[in-house]
């Protein structure tokens, strides 16, 4: 078995993947699942960051359309982020993996506020961190928040984990001529408008030198796979 190209990641889940075959809110067998890759995953000595969407519980910019103000509506949506930490954490730490939640915002009661000192701290020790609540600020993505975040604690790369295999020129679901791209730059990545990422994380991403490699999460062990380089995926880099 190859060895690991990485030895510190931070790996972007959808909160829509919680939910597994449900509409919206928490699957638990789908979490476990995940709580399983990245145990496996850790295992092959990678140290593991996690930041997760809220999409799945709530969207802050769809309830912003109907009234509600986008910064009330983005900071509902960090509080969903919050949960599905909560839940992941749990999950791992049923297997027996170390686990710690960090906030953007401050909930003392709830888990604890993120500071790249207790991030250090959780990956040197062999926990999972998981970092919650986004940026902490409206208006910013939790996609963001996942590069930024793997910028602060030095990650190699950002697994962005969705449900398709990588990057398409268009939703290969609806268009079945689509191609996938083996590799972008940040840059084309950023021209091409392509929606797997919003535009600030990528140049985020192009200023801070952080490769972003797109895969699906429903296959089996593609996040062994991906650090393995062996994974279906497309590179965002250079």
């Amino acid at each position: 078995m190859a060895e690991p190209i990485y030895r510190r990641v931070l790996v972007k889940l959808s909160g829509e993947s919680f939910a597994g075959p449900q509409d919206y809110g928490i699957d638990q067998a789908t979490i476990d699942r995940v709580a399983s890759e990245l145990i496996a995953a850790r295992a092959l000595g990678v140290e593991i960051a996690v930041v997760i969407g809220g999409g799945n519980i709530f969207r802050g910019v769809e309830v912003s359309a109907r009234g509600v103000s986008r910064t009330t509506g983005d900071t509902m949506g960090m509080l969903a982020t919050v949960m599905n930490c909560l839940a992941l954490a749990e999950a791992l730490q049923r297997h027996g993996q170390k686990a710690r939640t960090l906030a953007a915002l401050m909930m003392p009661e709830v888990c604890e506020l993120y500071t790249r000192a207790a991030a250090e701290q959780t990956l040197r020790e062999g926990g999972i961190a998981l970092f919650a609540a986004g940026t902490g600020n409206p208006y910013f993505t939790t996609d963001t928040a996942a590069v930024l975040r793997a910028a602060e604690i030095g990650a190699g790369a950002v697994l962005k984990a969705t449900n398709v295999d990588g990057v398409y020129t268009a939703d290969p679901k609806r268009d079945p001529n689509a191609k996938r791209f083996e590799k972008l730059t940040h840059s084309e990545a950023l021209a091409g408008g392509y929606k797997v990422m919003d535009a600030t994380a990528f140049a985020l991403a192009r200023e801070t030198s952080l490769p972003i490699i797109v895969f699906s999460i429903a296959d089996p062990g593609s996040i062994g796979a991906v650090l393995r380089g062996a994974g279906r995926a497309t590179v965002v880099a250079g």
